[in-house]
């Protein structure tokens, strides 16, 4: 497919000069940091790779598929060779000093696409333009910590249909994950975040045209991972100098659900990770990728816990979750539900992640809208001294049914019952999430 042609670029007002504005309510507080951060969010000048964190720590296969597959993607993969790749992991500034100034991204509702989106996907949106387009320039400018090219991947045989994918550099050349002791850790503004990372890292200033939150809350910045997963995987930034930890937000979560609807590629996922479920920054964002295969947890059928409404329990899935599903309206109020359960979780010592993506009614069936699932966990706080073999870490990625793997041997050797072991292993016990939701569901039915 001819490379995808890209709509002329308006940059964000805030990264340009321009006449001293019209006064305004004085702005919050601003933290002292390494760097300069704009009123829209927005870049640093820390050392390079500083946009950096673990994304990672179904059906539409047939059962006992193992051979290399993978649906084309709806955009092309190869970039322009990136010759200053070695500099950016060496420490040095690279690339040109004409890097781009984000773009300006202004959206309403009547953007979202609520139907017709299908694998293998459609023509592309406005909003996957834009990302993709400024992601894969920020490749050729040798932004990221390695070149990424096709990364080998396999449907691992058995009824899961688990995405086994293959990314060595990932593993060796990321930067490692903070130390993170505890589910409340404030926000250390002596340890790496967002406020570092360097102004060609931002593609975008997200902005809602209207009924949004007041600022700073009212928009996100869209910023490389400069360590992907896969293509176009990028972080969802609040505003960096609030300085807020690693505890999912409405105000986020609402975010990346509209991100969900802006894009026609069913491949198109958010997802987050606690602190204590392998969130590698403490920092808060969520994280956004392309994967070109569809997931069971998108299309598997639920059990209702309460009468009407309200989550239900995804048990026929890898790992199971709490799902909550829209059709594509009350956003507000979804991401409000998630994380007033989330936070229920954090208050009584558990960690959790998240994950929204297109899908099917809580029922089962064909993908009508928005899921977003739950995990309730364990917290881990602590590297272990030998990981996991089969999966080494379990993050939002792991757990929805996507293994990101760092070695050619357990990515050729990986059986189905090996992954779920290593999946389910830090989850609560159904019997024990069951529990758990009568207290904090007070309508759950109590013989469930």
């Amino acid at each position: 497919m001819p490379p995808v042609p890209l709509p002329p670029p308006r940059h964000c007002r805030c990264h340009t000069k321009a006449p001293p504005p019209r006064p305004a309510p004085p702005p919050p507080p601003r933290l002292r940091y390494r760097g300069h951060v704009e009123r829209c969010g927005g870049a640093g000048t820390g050392t390079p790779g500083h946009g950096d964190t673990g994304g990672s720590s179904g059906h539409g296969a047939s059962p006992g598929t193992a051979a290399l597959t993978r649906p084309p993607p709806p955009f092309p993969r190869q970039v322009p060779e990136a010759p200053s790749m070695a500099a950016a992991s060496s420490g040095e500034q690279p690339g040109p000093p004409d890097i781009p100034e984000p773009e300006d991204f202004v959206y309403g509702e009547d953007e979202f696409v609520l139907q017709g989106v299908s694998w293998p996907g459609t023509a592309p949106s406005r909003f996957d333009r834009a990302l993709l387009g400024a992601w894969q320039d920020r490749m050729a400018r040798g932004l990221f910590r390695y070149r990424l090219g096709e990364l080998p991947t396999r449907v691992l045989p058995g009824a899961m249909g688990l995405v086994a994918q293959l990314n060595p550099q990932r593993a060796t050349q990321r930067r490692p994950p903070q130390a993170i002791r505890s589910l409340t850790q404030p926000f250390d503004p002596q340890q790496f975040n967002f406020t570092r990372i360097r102004p060609g890292e931002v593609l975008l200033c997200l902005r809602r045209r209207s009924g949004g939150d007041p600022p700073p809350l009212d928009r996100v910045l869209v910023a490389i991972n400069v360590s992907p997963l896969e293509r176009g995987h990028v972080l969802l930034l609040p505003e960096p100098a609030l300085g807020l930890p690693q505890a999912l937000t409405p105000q986020l979560l609402r975010f990346g659900l509209e991100a969900v609807l802006l894009s026609t590629q069913p491949g198109f996922r958010v997802g987050f990770n606690s602190l204590g479920a392998s969130a590698s920054v403490n920092h808060l964002h969520l994280h956004a990728f392309y994967l070109a295969h569809p997931l069971r947890v998108e299309s598997a059928p639920a059990e209702p816990l309460l009468p009407e409404g309200g989550p239900a329990l995804l048990r026929d899935v890898p790992a199971p979750a709490l799902l909550f599903y829209t059709a594509g309206t009350e956003l507000r109020a979804v991401a409000e539900a998630v994380c007033g359960l989330a936070a229920g979780l954090a208050a009584r010592g558990l960690a959790y992640n998240v994950f929204a993506t297109r899908g099917a009614p809580p029922a089962g069936g064909a993908a009508a809208g928005l899921r977003v699932l739950l995990w309730a966990r364990r917290p881990s706080f602590e590297e272990p001294e030998e990981p996991d073999e089969a999966v080494p870490a379990v993050a939002l990625c792991e757990l929805a049914g996507y293994l990101p793997l760092p070695a050619a041997a357990p990515f050729a050797a990986l059986s189905e019952a090996e992954a779920l072991r290593a999946l389910r292993r830090p989850l609560l016990p159904e019997p024990e999430l069951r529990r758990l939701l009568r207290d904090l569901l007070p309508a759950t039915p109590r013989d469930t």
